[in-house]
């Protein structure tokens, strides 16, 4: 638990660099920060320390039966954390990555990461907000969840956020309010058909244009091994939020183990090249 919460006003240049700086420093420290997205606001950890993801679970509530999705800020980064996009899974990246579009897609598995009982699958999102694409190219991929206790309302300012959360989180970044208050759409891509898992900010009319095919509550349910991933929230997901990964690890194991993949995940989000611009 954090000592003393620190609060930066990230409408102010100086400000704003102080407080990247200081949220990148507490996340490689392990600890919590809240955190701006183009839908509402955050909670977020490093997705590569087990630790720090429990710490994130207790802080909101919630247990491993819920895992937390995770924000990347690059297309190359994602890449590297899934099995395959498949066909349909990049076309809907290409068309509204950044974005409020999350999937569910097959972890790879050579990760050794624990964000909890995902059945080897994790839930994935690029977001759209310029100050959160700017962290996460400095920490890598992060775990992050709706900035709520679980069952409330999701915060869409900072200071919705502390009320809920107080000194569990080490930094809390105020960027103003975020977005309009609409969740990230979901789709499930585990299967041979996506399935569509929760209608958000991207409707379902729209995401059909793009994939083709789109499967929904409507239609017979086939069987997936993702799992639920939040409250019907935000950076939640029922199945995102804010998601799926490997089987928990010895203490010890996990950063080892995922070093590879984080120093490559954290090299692509640095560059960029072949990703979208933000808008």
């Amino acid at each position: 638990m954090a000592a003393v919460s620190r609060s930066y006003d990230c409408s102010e240049p100086m400000e704003r660099t102080r407080g990247i700086a200081e949220a990148v420093s507490a996340v490689r420290r392990g600890e919590l920060i809240v955190l701006p997205t183009d839908t509402v606001y955050g909670i977020g950890a490093d997705a590569f320390t087990p630790a720090a993801v429990n710490a994130l679970m207790e802080a909101k509530g919630r247990g491993r039966d819920m895992p937390s999705p995770v924000l990347v800020g690059s297309v190359r980064a994602a890449q590297a954390l899934v099995e395959d996009f498949g066909t349909y899974g990049q076309d809907l990246v290409d068309e509204f990555w950044p974005g409020a579009l999350t999937l569910v897609c097959r972890a790879n598995s050579t990760l050794a990461w624990d964000l909890g009982d995902a059945k080897g699958t994790v839930a994935i999102r690029m977001p759209l907000h310029q100050l959160t694409l700017e962290l996460l190219k400095e920490t890598g991929p992060m775990a992050v969840s709706s900035a709520n206790r679980s069952g409330a309302p999701p915060a869409r300012t900072v200071a919705d956020a502390e009320a809920q959360l107080g000194d569990s989180v080490e930094v809390y970044l105020d960027d103003g309010p975020s977005g309009d208050g609409a969740p990230s759409s979901i789709v499930d891509l585990t299967g041979a058909v996506p399935r569509l898992l929760r209608a958000g900010a991207i409707s379902e009319a729209r995401l059909r244009e793009v994939c083709g095919v789109l499967l929904s509550d409507e239609d017979e349910p086939e069987p997936t091994e993702s799992a639920e991933t939040s409250d019907k929230t935000e950076e939640p997901a029922k199945a995102e939020e804010p998601a799926k990964a490997g089987d928990p690890v010895k203490d010890g194991e996990s950063a080892k183990a995922d070093e590879p993949v984080k120093e490559e995940t954290a090299k692509a989000e640095r560059s960029g090249d072949a990703d979208k611009p933000a808008q």
